[in-house]
């Protein structure tokens, strides 16, 4: 900024500490941020927690400061003589008029090119919906053979292996080796998914390998192993490094396992947690089973109580026939006695007086008597029998023995149940059927309904 010109047009001159104000704040808005990349020189880290030291090259060098709130974010230790690459604003320390680099992240310098690498494939595939969730495939919980793509001597397969007998030892493991980091590892990898798949040789693929730096797992970053994970028909648990660590890999795959280990404790049931379900479900089954079997032993007791035999109908009848008669013999009895002693009488009398007139009317009326007696018996008789006759033809109306008579018959399956309908019996099952006079076994060989209602 040039200085003002006063009045008389003579410059007005700056004080120092204006002029750096004025530098520092051109330098804060012009490199609000900005990367540079460098080695390390003269790394102080004082009491106050904040850093302190240059990043040079071959030519140049800068003062950096990096305050304690952002130096705690690293996940690594820099020391002299790291090539890293510093994200950060210039600024100007007033006091002494020196300008410095301000660093809020720093990372190893072979670490911006692969984080770079990252983004933008994630940027690319995620515009083209290989991370979308509606593209996820559901995991097995019960699966038969699980494939796991891994090294041959990782402690990966190790652990799954172990996880597996320990909780379902039932589950079959097919190891495809192949390579999890290096050159030629991505193709390794995705060839190895796409043979799984040709072959249908497991229900869900495991793929992943251990921890490890971000150049360690850069297979699993890889846009070939990406595309290969996100075409397989199988579903896909990723499983690389440890929990910190995500990948390409992870977003693209149908399920993401913090841990080898955990992928292997997602896809197999416990053992003694489905063991413990299957007796619940036992017992709960039991109990229900005996609670039907009460109940409807309680219906049908109930429909026998209100159901009665035609035979146990007849000897009602019979009995209550029989005790008319009884009464009936009895009145006749007490009737024939009473006119006895009438005739007794009657012959005392005709004895103390022995009239042939009088003995004559009373023999008359005496026969009469007997006779009109006689008439009474014979038409208390006949009425007895008649109602007799009428009750026993209604018993025979609804009697099993009679219908029989007219050529029906009676199904009985073999537990000695009434067959009603052809829903009640089986093709080939052996029925016995009661005729007047015996019994036949038959085997069905058809069954139908009618068309219309017989009866």
């Amino acid at each position: 900024m040039l200085p003002q010109e006063a009045t008389n047009n003579k410059p007005t001159a700056l004080s120092v500490s204006e002029l750096n104000r004025q530098v520092k704040r051109m330098l804060e808005v012009s490199y609000a941020q900005v990367w540079v990349s460098g080695e390390l020189s003269g790394l102080a880290r004082p009491s106050s927690g904040h850093w302190y030291f240059s990043l040079k090259d071959q030519k140049a060098q800068i003062r950096c400061a990096m305050f304690r709130g952002a130096n705690q974010r690293l996940r690594f230790q820099p020391k002299d003589g790291d090539e890293v690459i510093v994200r950060g604003k210039l600024s100007l320390y007033e006091g002494r008029g020196d300008y410095q680099l301000i660093v809020d992240s720093m990372e190893p310098a072979g670490l911006g090119a692969l984080q770079a690498a990252f983004d933008a494939l994630k940027l690319k595939l995620n515009q083209e919906g290989l991370f979308d969730r509606q593209h996820k495939k559901p995991i097995p919980q019960m699966a038969k053979r699980v494939c796991v793509i891994t090294s041959r001597s990782g402690a990966v397969i190790h652990d799954i292996i172990h996880v597996t007998k320990r909780r379902f030892p039932g589950l079959e493991i097919i190891l495809i080796p192949v390579k999890v980091q290096g050159e030629g590892a991505a193709q390794e990898i995705a060839k190895a998914i796409q043979l799984a798949n040709d072959k249908q040789i497991a229900d869900v693929l495991i793929v992943g390998r251990g921890g490890g730096s971000l150049e360690d797992l850069w297979a699993f970053n890889e846009e070939v192993v990406a595309r290969a994970i996100f075409d397989s028909a199988l579903p896909i648990v990723s499983a690389v490094g440890h929990e910190v660590d995500v990948s390409i890999a992870d977003m693209v795959a149908d399920m993401r396992a913090p841990t080898p280990s955990a992928a292997a404790e997602y896809i197999t049931p416990d053992q003694y947690e489905l063991t413990q379900k299957l007796d619940d479900q036992h017992r709960r089954l039991q109990f229900l089973l005996r609670n039907k079997l009460h109940q409807s032993q309680q219906i049908l007791n109930t429909h026998r109580n209100r159901l009665q035999s035609p035979s146990y109908l007849l000897a009602q009848k019979r009995l209550h026939a029989e005790n008319l008669v009884g009464r009936l013999h009895q009145a006749a009895q007490t009737k024939i006695q009473n006119n006895a002693v009438s005739i007794s009488k009657i012959e005392g009398r005709l004895e103390r007086f022995h009239p042939k007139l009088q003995l004559a009317q009373a023999k008359h009326k005496t026969q009469h008597l007997s006779q009109k007696l006689s008439d009474i018996i014979q038409r208390v008789m006949s009425q007895q029998e008649h109602q007799l006759s009428l009750a026993v033809n209604k018993l025979n109306l609804v009697s099993p023995l009679a219908t029989m008579d007219r050529g029906y018959s009676v199904l009985l399956n073999n537990e000695k149940k009434a067959i009603v309908s052809p829903d009640q019996v089986e093709h080939n099952e052996v029925l016995t059927a009661k005729v007047k006079e015996g019994e036949l076994r038959l085997k069905v060989q058809k069954t139908e309904h009618p068309q219309q209602e017989l009866f």
